[in-house]
């Protein structure tokens, strides 16, 4: 296999960590990103996606996949559904959770690789994340990459640096990583706002983070 990378980056804080953790394993040379236009309600992740690999020194490439938007159903793409704190009684997830997202994004990732000659995937997926997202679990990812090597006569490697990471050790393998000024272009905020709101899950999530490690997150400064 080659060292060429394909971070998947959304222009949030664990793509940014997952981009320069790639950048030191496998070296900048060999380390691309990606991100998808997927119909999200705040089109900031775009422009802080390719801001930060600009910043990084790496190429970003944008791929449009609107089928989300379509679907709606979720407080990510659907502007009329606001960020709920509280679990769904039914399925006992976030109304934030996009039903398949990560496996339709990894796969197209790999699609996107194979064309390319890529041989590994970077995602910043984490089953630590509060949300318990099943497209985030370990078991799913290890399922999917199975899945993808059978498909497509591969042996692509989906890498996972935050899967067990609580989000305070995800902020001190940024710091260590030299990561954190990228931190200051990132957009975490489920209400899209810029500096972030402070209050929604995503926010106070990623406020506890940095609290936890004793780090002043540089979005705020």
């Amino acid at each position: 296999m080659n060292d060429k990378v394909l971070v998947v980056l959304s222009g949030g804080q664990d793509s940014t960590t997952c981009l320069y953790w790639a950048i030191e394993r496998f070296g900048r040379e060999n380390v691309s990103s990606l991100t998808f236009d997927y119909g999200q309600r705040h089109r900031i992740e775009l422009a802080a996606a390719a801001e930060i690999a600009d910043f990084a020194g790496v190429p970003n490439a944008i791929l449009p996949i609107d089928t989300f938007a379509a679907l709606g159903g979720d407080a990510l793409t659907a502007a009329d559904i606001a960020v709920a704190s509280g679990l769904n009684e039914k399925t006992g997830l976030p109304n934030t959770f996009v039903p398949g997202r990560n496996l339709v994004f990894l796969t197209f990732a790999a699609a996107f690789a194979y064309q390319r000659n890529i041989a590994h995937l970077v995602t910043g997926v984490a089953q630590t994340d509060y949300s318990g997202y099943p497209d985030c679990r370990e078991e799913t990812l290890k399922t999917l990459q199975t899945a993808i090597q059978k498909g497509m006569e591969s042996e692509i490697q989906i890498h996972t640096p935050l899967m067990h990471l609580s989000k305070k050790e995800a902020v001190e393998l940024a710091q260590d990583l030299g990561a954190l000024p990228a931190m200051a272009m990132t957009h975490t905020c489920y209400n899209g706002e810029r500096p972030p709101c402070g209050h929604c899950p995503a926010c106070e999530l990623r406020a506890r983070g940095f609290e936890e490690a004793g780090v002043i997150d540089p979005l705020l400064l």
